[in-house]
């Protein structure tokens, strides 16, 4: 059965490119044109991902997106920012947001973006075998993706867990930003602030003060790593 992807744009004709070139690679597509409409159709029939522009009439992208995320669900997110709004597209990181592009963009790299992010959701098998990690009450398993501090669940996107497990799976060690940005997100460039935001909304949600990081460490003039109680 195909999945289901649902776009949310207001230019007719970037949706039309959009949907005509998600149907080609196999899936399902929806088109609305404001984020009220948005909201309904996730609420009447929950897509697989959501492919949502930020500028948009009735309810912004940045509204929309907030109150998707307040869903059980977690339907994913690839947002559409136009070209240099750095701000709101940082604030849709924040907000929750898996993915995002910069118009104009390549209809093929959406495509691919959108299918990375599928794969994710849909725990296909990755690189690395499933593995149970622990470290002083924080727990993940890879394979369900499911994360637990000291037991209770944790609210988490897709980007998030993966930044999160991979940290976790090399504790002690510094990694780039460039690198976090390739081996966990798969872009060989890109903006790298985007790590930086995932690492904001990761020691919101694991550390007991997030001002000052116990677990996700910042290593100055490097990057980040993942600092283990016993380390």
């Amino acid at each position: 059965m195909a999945q289901r992807v649902l776009v949310v744009d207001d230019d007719r004709t970037v949706a039309d490119v959009v949907c005509r070139y998600l149907e080609h690679a196999g899936y399902e597509v929806e088109h609305v044109g404001d984020g009220a409409a948005a909201l309904d159709t996730v609420s009447r029939r929950p897509p697989h991902l959501v492919v949502l522009d930020l500028m948009l009439p009735v309810l912004d992208g940045l509204e929309v997106c907030r109150r998707l995320r307040e869903r059980p669900d977690g339907v994913p997110i690839v947002m559409l920012t136009a070209r240099g709004d750095e701000a709101d597209r940082i604030l849709g990181l924040q907000l929750g947001a898996d993915d995002y592009l910069s118009k104009p963009f390549s209809p093929r790299e959406l495509v691919l973006r959108v299918r990375s992010v599928l794969r994710r959701a849909g725990g296909e098998p990755a690189a690395a075998p499933p593995v149970r990690l622990a470290d002083d009450g924080l727990e993940v398993e890879t394979g369900p993706r499911v994360a637990r501090l000291r037991g209770r669940e944790l609210t988490l996107t897709l980007r998030e867990f993966d930044l999160l497990a991979h940290l976790m799976r090399h504790p002690a060690r510094a990694f780039r930003r460039a690198e976090l940005l390739e081996r966990v997100w798969g872009w060989s460039f890109g903006d790298q602030s985007t790590v930086t935001v995932h690492v904001r909304r990761l020691r919101e949600k694991i550390e007991d003060d997030p001002a000052r990081p116990r677990r996700i460490v910042t290593v100055w003039g490097v990057g980040y790593r993942y600092e283990p109680a016993d380390g």
